[in-house]
């Protein structure tokens, strides 16, 4: 799925206008990064957390000439960290509120 299928389906699913989730989501994708960066976090409880860390640096092979060593410096990456809620999702083990809900 992309963001304006995303955009798309949480629009339908809120009640609202294409343009006004899509806006919605390009401000939390926005306040996510932002977040990160400054080395917080982001913890949407039962769905999971964002959060950065950093890669050491270390001693690497160029792959262009396998005898010259290079050096790979320390980077900051993403790391998600699943809530219970969907991990427990994907293994079948529950489902979804809003499912249950419209089943009712």
């Amino acid at each position: 799925m992309n963001k304006a299928e995303l955009s798309e389906k949480l629009a339908a699913k809120v009640g609202v206008t294409k343009a006004q989730a899509e806006e919605t989501l390009n401000a939390f994708t926005q306040i996510t990064m932002e977040t990160i960066k400054a080395g917080g976090e982001i913890t949407l409880t039962g769905f999971g957390t964002f959060s950065a860390r950093a890669r050491k640096g270390r001693e690497g092979i160029n792959p262009r000439n396998t005898s010259e060593k290079i050096t790979i410096p320390t980077v900051l990456v993403v790391k998600f960290k699943a809530g219970k809620n969907l991990k427990d999702y994907l293994k079948g083990r529950t489902e979804l509120k809003a499912e249950a809900e419209k089943a009712e």
